[in-house]
């Protein structure tokens, strides 16, 4: 089974709990007004890899407490991210999920393979990105309407200490002069400094 995948990242801290692997999966239906990850939308772009190959290259990682799915939309690729997720379990690593889906909608659709994703999450972190509600006082979501879904004990801690937890980005710049930031902040902002850099 393969995984249509935009970016994988090794090691981040800005993208859930702890230290994690964060893959970015191609492909998303929602397209959220000001969404800053439009390169992720197409289902043509990005490269195909193998499940196999993607859960070899994690289980190397030394480090990481979990593995992040964000895109794009993983919903769009639940059964390839379930069998992805339920190896990366059984090497006891968690698993947090980003959706642009409510939980609610996700729940009474009753697709299996969108329950499936679910029941091997850890935190869910659902809502669709919305301009008008951008807010950043909570961590790694950008708009007030977004939600956490301690679907597992392992992160309830969490539930109460959210509002210590900062948002932060990270900037890594590649040899051939290109620059990726990802994690969560004022990216309107950021992007006129870079303007006037």
């Amino acid at each position: 089974m393969k995984l249509r995948i935009y970016k994988i990242i090794s090691k981040t801290k800005v993208e859930g709990p702890g230290t994690r692997c964060c893959i970015w999966v191609q492909g998303c239906s929602i397209h959220c007004k000001g969404c800053w990850a439009r390169e992720t939308w197409t289902f043509d772009g990005g490269e195909l890899l193998n499940i196999d190959e993607i859960y070899n290259m994690i289980r190397n990682i030394k480090g990481i407490e979990g593995v992040t799915f964000l895109g794009g939309e993983p919903f769009e690729q639940a059964p390839a991210l379930y069998k992805l997720a339920t190896k990366i379990k059984h090497i006891g690593l968690t698993v947090v999920t980003f959706t642009g889906y409510t939980y609610e909608y996700i729940v009474k659709a009753h697709k299996k393979e969108w329950n499936d994703l679910l029941s091997v999450t850890d935190l869910l972190i659902d809502g669709p990105f919305e301009e008008d509600k951008f807010n950043l006082s909570r961590p790694w979501v950008g708009s007030s309407n977004q939600n956490y879904r301690f679907l597992t004990p392992t992160y309830k801690y969490l539930e109460k200490n959210l509002s210590r937890i900062k948002n932060k980005i990270e900037v890594r710049l590649h040899e051939n002069g290109t620059i990726f930031i990802n994690g969560m902040g004022d990216f309107n902002n950021i992007k006129k400094q870079f303007k006037d850099f």
